[in-house]
């Protein structure tokens, strides 16, 4: 099981009242939420392994550089402070993420508790989390659930490969579970399909344009038509082809945006891991700094819930 850890701790942030206080006062909602979805999701799942995948850089350069409109609009207005050497804040360059101002805090916090209780944490300096994801994804040599609020990581979808997404829709006791059939039925796409997909119709959300008049139902029947994005541009450029006028004068004025927008679309699928211990531990790696946290904290049930769950 790989959990897409920002993705998880906002939405526990959001869903859970900032009532949820340390004793200081200090808000620790979502240290205390991603501890009962980690409950709830090895409850239910019973994963052999667990990875919680880390934003070490939100916002990689390499792909600012590609399109510099990727999630632009996110980056916080003044510059960051500069980080320690291990800190995992996500950042990029010197520019911050915006995230709200009790959410930030916590991050720390969740990942102490993390390594308190031993489940694997893995961030790699220029990557997003998604990218861990596709690299521990792709190399699996067993079924794979991926847990995430962020569809991009459909295109890591894969019968074949037993690789599925879980997709929170309320906390992560319902989630939809994402397979190539329910793919195929939403989308018209399987999981190799939906990054093009995703590519073509663009994405605001992440600052990527995709290309103007082509939507997601378009994308999709061109798709079908044409097999994968480079079967499109070719049919986009062969005057005897069945594409539309109007879908060929698009496309092909996006040429320079469909050129470099599979980089920065696609997961990553060969990000340089640490060595790590993804096996889920049955006992807290380090109990006494996990008493302190607790106590320091208030992290009460919740984090008896996760202590209880990994022990049986």
């Amino acid at each position: 099981m790989l959990l897409d850890t920002a993705s998880l701790y906002f939405r526990a942030y959001f869903g859970v009242p900032d009532s949820v206080r340390a004793p200081d006062g200090t808000p620790v909602n979502a240290v205390r939420g991603l501890l009962d979805f980690i409950a709830r999701l090895v409850q239910d799942h019973r994963p052999d392994e667990l990875v919680a995948c880390m934003d070490a850089d939100w916002r990689p350069q390499w792909r600012v550089e590609l399109i510099p409109s990727y999630k632009a609009h996110r980056v916080a207005d003044e510059p960051a402070a500069p980080l320690a050497a291990d800190e995992h804040a996500p950042h990029t360059g010197d520019y911050a993420e915006e995230v709200p101002d009790t959410l930030a805090p916590q991050v720390p916090v969740i990942e102490e508790v993390l390594d308190a209780l031993g489940i694997a944490r893995v961030g790699v300096a220029g990557y997003e989390a998604d990218d861990v994801i596709g690299t521990l994804a792709t190399a699996a040599c067993g079924p794979v659930d991926i847990v995430t609020g962020d569809r991009d990581l459909y295109q890591l979808v894969s019968d074949d490969r037993a690789a599925r997404v879980l997709y929170p829709i309320k906390g992560v006791g319902t989630l939809q579970i994402v397979d190539e059939p329910w793919l195929r039925e939403k989308y018209g796409v399987d999981g190799s399909g939906y990054a093009d997909l995703a590519l073509l119709r663009g994405d605001p959300s992440d600052g990527l344009p995709g290309v103007p008049g082509i939507g997601e139902k378009t994308a999709a029947k061109l798709l079908a038509a044409h097999g994968d994005l480079a079967g499109i541009m070719a049919a986009a450029a062969d005057p005897a082809s069945k594409i539309t006028p109007a879908q060929r004068k698009r496309l092909i004025e996006a040429r320079e945006y469909v050129a470099v927008a599979p980089r920065v679309v696609r997961v990553a699928t060969d990000v340089p891991l640490p060595p790590f211990d993804p096996a889920l531990p049955r006992t807290p790696h380090d109990p006494t700094a996990l008493e302190k946290l607790a106590e320091r904290w208030g992290l009460g049930s919740s984090l008896h819930r996760v202590i209880s769950t990994l022990e049986a």
